[in-house]
Formats: C-alpha cells, structure tokens, sequence
C-alpha cells in the first residue's frame, strides 16, 4: 500500500507595503434573478486601509465575502497575492487573510483565550508557531481583552465578544485583514481602539479592508474609500476626494453636509436636519423636507 505524502503548505513571505495584496476583478454575484454585485474592479494593497461604505443593501458585505471566498461568484475572480484564490489550499489562504464576519457564534463556552488561541490554528507544525504566545499576547492588549482573558466567550456582552472576534483574527497575523463592521457593537472608545489598532496594523504592511456605516471613522482612518450603491462601485479613492456632499447624498437618498474638521481638516459627513420650531423672535420658516427624505420606499 502506497502512502499519501501531504504537501507542505506554501508558507507567505513578508507584505511589501505598496504591493496588490488582494483584487476582485468584474466580480459579479447574482442571487437567483437579482445581481447583489456587478461587475466590481478592486485592488487592496498592503500598508493601506480601505473603508467599504454605502447604505444598507448595497452589497458591501457580499463584497467582503467575495473577497474572502466565502461566497460563490456568478462572474469574474479574485486573485490573493497575485494567484487566483481556489489555487491556495484553504490553510494557505487562511495564511494570508483572515475574516471577522458580522456575527459571532460559539456553542461551547471556550474561555476569551482560547478563543484568541485559535487564530493561530493555520500555522501549527510550522516554523511560526513559535510566535502563537507572543501573537495572542499582542493581539488581545490591541483588542483591549486582557482584563478578561480567561472568562467564558458565552458570558460577555456583545462588545467584548466582538472585540474578542476581533483578537482571534489579529492573532492569525494574516498580511490582509477582511472586517465586516468591526465596530458594529462597540462605544466611542472602543471604536477608536479598533480603529487605532487597525491603522497600525496597515503600518505594518498589512492590507485592512473594512465594511464601516460610520462615515467619520471612515473618513478619519482609511487610506481609501470605496463607495458601493445597487452593486456597483460607483467610488473609490481618498476621503476628500469621495466622501463628498452630492455623491454621497446620492447614494444614501438623504442630503447630507460635508464639512472640515476645525483640527483634523478630514471630512465631517452630517446629516442635514430641517429646523425645529422657530425660536421667539425667529420669523423664518421651518425648512421643508426634501422629498427623497420622506419617500417609505427607499432603494435596496
């Protein structure tokens, strides 16, 4: 009887900030009748963040799964450094990117370190696995964890289970970073942690690709933007350069303002709210709604 001789897996080298790490090329996604994605060019690089942003239904969420290879495209490819992503075993890749998806679901009530531990699963038996304490180490002081290192997953609240989520695929130390909505659950310094936490690693050469509704995060942090509406990306670029009034009052079918932070100079994206009641001595009228504002139908 022969025996099998597994192959070694194809071990990543270093990211080279500047380089493509991942690209989805005319990417299209169809679920029976209706298109999700059409026809989507993207390229991430390493040493960058890129901010996925649009309403609700716009496909941001199926593009991240269609970068990660988590959901089947009806169009097109995705390469991962530079080779399409099914030629990479499903370690290999899990060598090269990891994915924090929306939600996140443990039957078993593994502690918050085990947890972390097993972002370091895809390099078992190799020559990184040496790094799994100083990894997990690391990645739960990013994640801000520690205090609570060896309680129950299942006893947290929301918050401390994403940022627990959060830990796990910063530990895998993968040179390109998919997050669906990292800060989705979490206060204002938390969201700032993440962020924070998410730039240095962009620092570091890795490529950071989030799904953000907060369009000040997004504006704040990311290298580049990318705006999808009905499937399509209709922008991709700078903050200044994209995440500007009429585009974006476009997309969303709210009007918004876009305003320079007094310190920063980044862009504050805000909703345009009509006045109230006229204050005493205020003769001005209430400001009409303008009518996409008011439309109970709104695009998906």
């Amino acid at each position: 009887m022969i025996a099998l001789r597994r192959r070694r897996p194809r071990l990543p080298g270093p990211a080279v900030p500047g380089t493509v790490a991942l690209a989805a090329h005319d990417v299209t996604v169809q679920y029976g009748e209706k298109a999700v994605l059409s026809s989507v060019d993207l390229e991430v690089r390493h040493g960058e963040m890129l901010a996925l942003v649009g309403p609700n239904g716009a496909g941001k969420s199926t593009l991240l799964a269609a970068l990660a290879g988590d959901t089947a495209l009806t169009g097109g490819r995705v390469t991962l450094q530079g080779h399409p992503l099914g030629s990479w075993t499903t370690r290999e890749a899990a060598m090269r990117r990891a994915m924090l998806p929306q939600q996140h679901v443990l039957a078993f009530p593994f502690t918050v370190v085990d947890v972390v531990r097993m972002g370091r699963t895809p390099w078992t038996g190799t020559v990184h696995q040496e790094d799994d304490d100083p990894a997990v180490r690391q990645a739960m002081r990013d994640a801000t964890v520690t205090s609570f290192a060896d309680r129950p997953f299942t006893s947290l609240s929301g918050g401390e289970q994403a940022r627990t989520a959060l830990a796990r695929v910063l530990a895998q130390r993968a040179t390109t970073l998919l997050l669906d909505e990292p800060t989705a659950a979490l206060d204002i310094r938390h969201q700032e942690l993440v962020f924070s936490a998410l730039a240095a690693e962009a620092g570091r050469g890795t490529a950071v690709v989030a799904v953000v509704h907060d369009l000040g995060l997004a504006a704040a942090y990311a290298d580049r933007v990318g705006v999808l509406s009905q499937g399509r990306l209709v922008a991709c670029g700078p903050p200044r350069d994209v995440l500007t009034a009429p585009l974006l009052s476009d997309v969303y079918r709210y009007r918004v303002e876009v305003l320079p932070h007094p310190r920063t100079d980044h862009p504050l994206v805000l909703p345009e709210r009509p006045h109230g009641t006229p204050q005493a001595g205020d003769d001005r009228p209430p400001r009409k709604e303008h009518p996409w504002n008011t439309d109970p139908s709104p695009r998906t």
